[in-house]
């Protein structure tokens, strides 16, 4: 890293959200203008700063600084003591009134203003008021420069200092001294170990009640980022205890204190006492209290008839309807709620075609929603609606992340049919829930032997098991279905016997090339995504075309098999403008991209793909083509919200759809390997699946039961309101 000092001449980019500017500056040294670019808070012009960074050559530039931190520095000399006031950094002191300052009071006038500032007063012309103001520009600008200097000095700097300073203001360097763990559950980007380091440089005792209760906390939310919304006492106190470097009898206080505070909620079950994220144990019960009343409730369209609403069905869809679907369609009728779930093939879209058809001869007005994009995209095409994504559905605050739409504030609705309901998290159903018109009805379509929502819960799978909401299983496996080689081998799997491959007597669609090795497995993976599908199926690699892992890590895993496709497909030669993300990953135009949050503002959340349209490095930004009319513009500074998609976690894949899959599974991948992965995995897969691995890694997937359930409540929560009686 360099230090240079420079003045900055003029602004060229500002991004008042990231923090992330583009400077022009002067060096004090040669009076040699430089390009400085860099996420910090953006200094005054003609402003002395100290810059720290390093040099980097941009492709179409050249030569740039890239700033680690600008800190104001306070000139020294007469003149340049002059120049800094006369330019107007001090709020009430203009060119003529420095001059007089500093006549008056010398290279001393900083001092006096910093510390004596009373005795500007004994200047002609400076009254109270004047004084006043002088003084409540200098103390916010020392308390921007300290909070910077302070930041700086523990590593903080860039975007998170930029983020500290935002959330903070003045009070920074107070707020952290006090209790340096608060950054790890107030600010974005920085854990616990962060934080941890800080408070150690900062002298804070190791066995202190903040860091105890810190280290709690980040024990509960990994536990939370797991999928589980709560985590028994024994184990939280067993896992902080190894993080923290303590004995386990020192956390029986800290965890007293968190029930107490209310920073978790304590609950007993099945005889063990478990601490649940307070914001998740209230969600589980307002979704327990929710369905369980809507379950209850005769809805308003229950005089149609279930065989009206039937041969009405059929007649709409033109297909005949079988014994399980007639079922569902009879529940519709008689609940507010209901439930239904089936594999591939056994007439899910049919069913929901049909009970659209029975809503709108009703005259009711029906919402079609999924979790992704993608799967929202696919409902609309399956059944001719419209559907959107939960998200769109509930108005999300492009400024705020929350939903517009809540009880103050209901959809405009009478019944909401959700689509790959497995993927929906505790958070997501409370939601919706909650933004539910009082009369109107709820209908959760899902495959609940998919494997379970990226973020906390297992809400299909618990309201299925809980029995307190009507619900269907559809099992036949209907006529179109039964050719899909696909389709054969997803209930295969799921019944626990092996897959059949490479199918010699019918037009296979599911293959297996063996690969024990991985550097074998890795370019095994490269050719028949480059090659080999293309070649026989004609589709195209990187449209058509998705790898999908158990893991991100490890030498099969998402991050290496990237790497190795994007050379393959899309190399990031040095000569192509490129963005870098912070790991050393460079996106080009035309890499498939993945977005890794939910980004309110831009409209494009967690598991969105899409591909790389643009790259612009004179303006620092680039563009993804999400399809669907969906164009968004980055900074270069937000590529870390984007990741390389070419392979993809099997998680990530729920909900989408693909033309051909190609699966990596290896014994290294032992610890992921359930049957549930890989039913979920070949059930992305619409024309060809391709597993690349080893038999006996998906002998192993398929013997394994789904294991490592949840630790939720929403189960116990539905099964204990009881039915009101008849």
């Amino acid at each position: 890293m360099e230090k240079i000092n420079a003045t900055i001449v003029r602004v060229r980019y500002q991004n008042a959200e990231s923090g992330f500017n583009v400077v022009t500056c002067r060096r004090e040294t040669s009076n040699e203008e430089l390009t400085v670019v860099g996420v910090f808070l953006l200094p005054e012009i003609d402003e002395l700063v100290s810059i720290t960074g390093e040099w980097q050559n941009n492709a179409r530039f050249g030569r740039q600084f890239s700033a680690e931190s600008v800190t104001p520095i306070i000139p020294t000399s007469i003149d340049g003591i002059r120049s800094y006031l006369a330019a107007g950094h001090v709020k009430g002191i203009g060119e003529t009134l420095a001059k007089r300052l500093v006549k008056r009071f010398g290279t001393d006038v900083m001092r006096i203003i910093d510390e004596s500032p009373q005795r500007l007063l004994e200047l002609p012309g400076i009254g109270q008021r004047t004084l006043e103001k002088i003084k409540g520009s200098w103390q916010e600008q020392r308390g921007v420069r300290d909070v910077m200097v302070f930041l700086a000095a523990h590593g903080l700097s860039g975007a998170r200092a930029f983020r500290i300073q935002k959330q903070y203001g003045d009070r920074a360097v107070a707020d952290i001294r006090a209790n340096p763990y608060r950054l790890a559950y107030e600010i974005r980007g920085i854990g616990f170990s962060t934080a941890d380091a800080i408070a150690r440089k900062l002298g804070h005792d190791e066995r202190s009640p903040f860091r105890m209760l810190a280290g709690l906390r980040h024990v509960i939310d990994a536990a939370r980022r797991s999928g589980h919304c709560g985590m028994s006492v024994d184990d939280a106190v067993a896992e902080s205890a190894k993080l923290l470097g303590v004995e386990p009898a020192l956390l029986a206080d800290t965890v007293a204190t968190a029930i107490e505070t209310r920073t978790v909620v304590e609950e007993t079950m099945n005889g063990r006492r478990v601490l649940f994220e307070p914001s998740l144990h209230q969600a589980e019960s307002r979704i327990a209290a929710s369905l369980a009343a809507l379950a209850d409730e005769r809805p308003p369209w229950a005089d149609i008839g279930s065989k009206k609403a039937v041969a009405l069905a059929e007649s709409e869809s033109g297909i005949a309807l079988d014994a399980t679907q007639k079922q569902a369609v009879d529940l519709a009728l008689r609940s507010k709620a209901i439930v239904v779930t089936g594999g591939p093939g056994v007439g899910k879209t049919t069913l929901v075609r049909a009970l659209l058809a029975v809503y709108e001869s009703a005259g009711l007005d029906v919402s079609l929603a999924a979790p992704t994009g993608r799967a929202a995209k696919r409902l609309s095409e399956n059944t001719g609606s419209h559907a959107s994504t939960i998200h769109r559905l509930l108005e999300t605050s492009a400024h705020t992340g929350h939903f517009q739409r809540n009880e103050e504030n209901p959809l405009e609705t009478d019944v909401v049919i959700v689509d790959e309901a497995s993927m929906v998290d505790v958070p997501l159903l409370d939601a919706v829930l909650r933004a539910l018109p009082p009369e109107a009805g709820i209908v959760l379509v899902g495959d609940a032997d998919q494997l379970p929502s990226i973020g906390p819960g297992q809400v299909l799978y618990d309201i299925l098991e809980s029995g307190r909401v009507p619900s269907i299983r559809l099992t036949e496996i209907h006529r179109q279905a039964e050719g899909s080689d696909i389709i054969v081998n997803a209930h295969r799997i799921n019944r626990g016997e092996l897959p059949q491959f490479n199918a010699k007597e019918t037009r296979s669609e599911t293959f297996l090339f063996p690969a024990t090795l991985p550097d074998q497995a890795v370019a095994r993976v490269v050719d028949v995504v480059t090659t080999r599908i293309p070649e026989k199926f004609g589709l195209k690699s990187l449209r058509d075309v998705q790898v999908l892992v158990p893991m991100r890590n490890g030498a099969v895993g998402v991050d290496s098999l990237n790497e190795a496709l994007q050379k393959a497909l899309n190399p990031p030669d040095r000569h192509k403008a490129r963005v870098e993300r912070p790991n050393g990953v460079y996106f080009c135009r035309n890499d498939k991209v993945m977005q890794t949050e939910n980004n309110y503002d831009k409209g494009v959340f967690n598991g969105d793909v899409g591909i790389v349209a643009m790259v612009d490095p004179e303006q620092e930004q680039f563009t993804v083509d999400y399809g669907a009319d969906l164009i968004v513009d980055y900074l270069f500074d937000e590529a870390e919200q984007l990741t390389l998609a070419y392979a993809t976690t099997i998680h990530k894949s729920q909900g989408s759809e693909y033309e051909a899959v190609v699966i990596a599974l290896m014994k290294q991948h032992y610890v992921m390997l359930r049957r549930n992965l890989l039913y979920t995995a070949v059930t992305r897969g619409r024309k060809v699946v391709v597993v690349v691995g080893d038999r006996d890694a998906v002998r192993t997937a398929v013997q394994t039961g789904s294991g490592g359930e949840r630790l939720t409540r929403l189960r116990h929560c539905l099964a204990e309101i009881t039915r009101p009686r008849a």
